[in-house]
């Protein structure tokens, strides 16, 4: 028994990032996505209390949890955001359709 709409949309491929400045932009806002939690948990236990740090560590986790997300949502077609993709493909499509969408045209 084969239904009529049994079939897989065609999806976009992450775009390919061609100049040097958005490549490095995409660049930052990946180190950024993965690092930023670090920074923060050292930034504060230098400056504070291990403890503090804890909880900084929580806050900014959730905190680029949300920038993730909202990324992700804004850039990414709205057929393929039940995908996963990693924090380089979410630079990369924020990027490409965000900043440098004149360059991928």
């Amino acid at each position: 028994m084969v239904m009529s709409n049994d079939f897989i949309d065609m999806i976009e491929p992450t775009p390919t990032l061609h100049s040097k400045k958005c490549r490095i932009i995409a660049f930052c806002i990946e180190i950024l996505l993965k690092y930023s939690i670090y920074a923060v948990m050292a930034a504060v236990w230098y400056k504070y209390d291990f403890f503090l740090s804890l909880f900084a560590l929580m806050l900014s986790f959730i905190i680029v949890g949300i920038i993730r997300s909202k990324l992700r949502n804004s850039a990414i077609p709205l057929s393929q955001r039940e995908y996963h993709y990693n924090d380089k493909g979410i630079a990369a499509w924020y990027t490409a359709k965000e900043i440098c969408y004149d360059e991928i045209q």
